[in-house]
């Protein structure tokens, strides 16, 4: 996501709230699909300067030497995402930050910075652990929905609504329980189901988020992508990418 981007109207969890029916957890997996071979690029296209496969892992990293031209992302050729189920892991650098796109649009032209520029929902990456600065909150990457910004944050169950979000009065998840959940510097377990206008993100088997999109601008299908974030040198790796579509 763009790092100056923000959404006023969005406010930080309390750390003292208290979670009323408990925690819900992720879905049992069945049927999915994998999508990366773990051996090569093979059904993805990216900037081969910044993407590569090591030890069975899907590897974005930029430098000094070799940076990126503004954001840019590995999409995957393999189809779309519309009514889906999406499971994987990840772990990144704390230096910046990537992100997941979902139901995107590829954006190409003179006018882009790189030939693979996605706009649309992002299920942000990140290595931290403080609240409201983590993975798993909504950012809309280039401000495709109506440039909302970080749309909904983790911990929040709301609906989008005319010009603002209307969020439950209780968390998903207190801001102690994400540092107990979330696994710094390690491997993180992603599920992101998306069913109508209807999207949820876990963490680690653990709902996060919970977010129906009544804007009239709601992103009902397109491409999958991941984010190499422009500006300092980062990392990013992915591995057990698995898709099923739902009814």
């Amino acid at each position: 996501m763009f790092r100056y981007a923000t959404c006023a109207i969005l406010s930080v969890l309390p750390i003292t709230s208290v979670v009323a029916d408990g925690p819900q957890t992720a879905p049992p997996e069945s049927g999915m699909t994998s999508i990366f071979n773990g051996k090569d690029l093979s059904g993805w296209d990216g900037d081969t300067r910044l993407w590569s496969v090591r030890d069975g892992a899907i590897h974005g990293e930029t430098t000094k030497e070799v940076p990126a031209n503004g954001n840019t992302f590995l999409i995957w050729k393999g189809g779309e995402t519309k009514d889906f189920e999406l499971r994987l892991s990840f772990r990144c650098s704390a230096t910046n930050n990537s992100g997941i796109q979902y139901r995107s649009k590829h954006i190409t032209g003179d006018k882009v910075r790189n030939k693979w520029i996605v706009r649309g929902y992002q299920h942000e990456i990140r290595n931290e652990v403080t609240l409201p600065s983590v993975s798993g909150f909504i950012y809309d990457e280039g401000g495709t929905t109506g440039n909302r910004g970080r749309i909904i944050l983790v911990g929040q169950k709301g609906v989008w609504e005319g010009k603002a979000l209307k969020k439950s009065d209780e968390p998903l998840i207190t801001a102690d329980e994400f540092k107990k959940l979330f696994r710094l510097d390690d491997w993180n377990e992603v599920v992101i189901v998306a069913k109508g206008n209807h999207i949820q993100h876990y963490m680690n088997g653990r709902l996060t988020m919970d977010f129906t999109d009544s804007d009239d601008r709601v992103l009902r299908a397109g491409i999958l992508a991941l984010q190499l974030h422009a500006g300092r040198p980062m990392f990013a790796e992915y591995k057990d990418i698995r898709i099923k579509p739902l009814k």
